[in-house]
């Protein structure tokens, strides 16, 4: 498989797991899965054709290891980055490093230091481990910033993180008081 192949199939996957099941016909449940077959039949529908094996390729080689197969080979699921209603991952509460970051374009940087992070149309807000994979977040989006979340000092007063299978770090929100730019 062509690695234009992979890639416009990662997509589409990430496009319908995480936010337009409906778009296909398919029908995720509270944790996400979905079934193969349906999300095979239902994008041939809408003229996305792709294959199994190709699914089976997108999930074993997608370096951010953003979708999972279920045990028995038969369901998908993208591991976080939901915004779909039908959608209401259960992650059990992890305590964070003492900080994380967040890569975002330069443009937001005045809106996050008034409001600080919230989540937008998905769920949780999403947070790196390492401010590299936090920069190439921001480029996606503009001249990249890295931010510094106070994250230690979040849990010490109750905040609630979780850990997605993928190592991405979620929590509901992030309060500009606990956050400050990176020197990247």
């Amino acid at each position: 498989m062509s690695n234009k192949q992979l890639v416009s199939a990662s997509k589409f996957l990430s496009y319908v797991l995480r936010h337009e099941p409906q778009a296909i016909g398919l029908s995720l449940d509270s944790e996400g899965w979905g079934s193969i077959e349906a999300l095979i039949a239902g994008g041939a529908q809408q003229g996305h054709t792709f294959s199994r094996e190709l699914v089976e390729q997108v999930v074993a080689t997608s370096d951010k290891k953003r979708f999972e197969l279920s045990a028995d080979g038969q369901r998908i699921r993208a591991v976080q980055g939901h915004s779909t209603g039908s959608v209401a991952r259960e992650f059990e509460p992890k305590q964070p490093p003492d900080t994380l970051f967040h890569g975002t374009a330069s443009r937001f940087v005045e809106s996050i230091r008034r409001e600080g992070l919230k989540p937008g149309s998905r769920h949780h807000v999403h947070l790196s481990a390492d401010p590299q994979t936090a920069r190439s977040v921001g480029q996606r989006y503009g001249s990249p910033v890295v931010l510094v979340v106070d994250a230690g000092r979040m849990h010490a007063q109750g905040h609630v993180f979780h850990q997605a299978e993928n190592g991405v770090w979620l929590t509901d929100a992030v309060s500009s008081q606990f956050l400050r730019e990176g020197t990247s």
